[in-house]
């Protein structure tokens, strides 16, 4: 059996009324909660969108900090690759 995950404290969250409606609808027909549908939702989104944009943020903080590659060094790094495999 999987662990439950530890939950944060309650949240107060407005969502416009056909979204609410939808969310309880989806949660009345699969026997779940508000809760359950949102969380679902928000996961989703942190594995498309919200992973693209945590991606790129850390990309940002690495070059702030230096942890970059010139471009040109990488290049000729792959064509010297590329050649070796060749021969």
């Amino acid at each position: 059996m999987a662990d439950k995950p530890v939950l944060s404290d309650p949240i107060t969250l407005r969502v416009p009324i056909d979204i609410l409606e939808d969310i309880e609808k989806i949660a009345e027909a699969s026997e779940r909660s508000r809760s359950w549908v949102i969380v679902r939702a928000l996961k989703y989104y942190m594995i498309n969108e919200g992973s693209d944009i945590l991606d790129i943020r850390k990309g940002l903080e690495d070059i702030e900090a230096g942890r970059v590659h010139d471009a040109e060094e990488v290049f000729a790094e792959l064509e010297r690759l590329s050649r070796d495999d060749a021969a």
